[in-house]
């Protein structure tokens, strides 16, 4: 074996017996030269980006679009990513958020795909159960849908990704007190399109 194959079935090991190993650590491998973590990277980021870009846009076809060239980026910008300088998540929820805001300027008047959820129903539950997880995703969208979009994109950032106040800013590029403004404003919309449908979507009241 030559010394550049010892050398990258030596990181191959490594990535093996370290699993646990940060994205930041991970795109630095990645940038040096080991597309061995390729697919681990994969697997972590894609999927949060792909159900942030389907909650701001609506098509799950055009979120796809979003995550395959937010991914392309990722793996551009490597070899020049210092570790402790950024998050990958940060940095990448703010890419995938600025393709998101380009999609819909290229696409305003464009049909909305309300059908198109990310997650599936949970296999485990039943029939019954199943089909009403899906419609509560489904009035969630359609309601996520009528909010104004920095709004949206507010409110999906901090209470469904479950990010933070601060990190939502720096994505944003926005104040923390105009995040906080946002995500109030949205939740409460939200909470008046959905209240009606209470009984539908099988909330108690309680």
């Amino acid at each position: 074996m030559t010394d550049a194959g010892q050398r990258l079935q030596a990181r191959q090991v490594a990535f093996r017996s370290d699993p646990e190993a940060s994205d930041e650590a991970l795109l630095v491998r990645f940038g040096n030269g080991d597309p061995s973590v390729a697919a681990e990277l994969t697997r972590r980021l894609a999927p949060r980006v792909l159900s942030l870009a389907t909650r701001v846009l609506g098509s799950r076809a055009e979120a796809e679009d979003v995550t395959q060239e937010a991914m392309i980026r990722l793996w551009k910008i490597a070899p020049e990513w210092r570790s402790g300088e950024a998050r990958v998540t940060t940095w990448l929820y703010r890419v995938g958020m600025n393709l998101c805001i380009d999609h819909k300027r290229k696409a305003r008047g464009g049909h909305v795909d309300l059908d198109a959820i990310p997650e599936p129903p949970d296999p485990a539950a039943g029939a019954a159960e199943a089909l009403q997880e899906g419609a509560r995703r489904d009035a969630l969208q359609e309601a996520l849908m009528t909010l104004p979009e920095r709004q949206r994109q507010a409110v999906v950032l901090r209470h469904i990704e479950e990010l933070t106040n601060p990190e939502i800013a720096g994505i944003m590029d926005i104040s923390v007190e105009a995040v906080e403004s946002l995500t109030a404003r949205g939740k409460r919309t939200l909470a008046k399109a959905l209240a009606g449908r209470r009984e539908e979507l099988g909330y108690q009241d309680g």
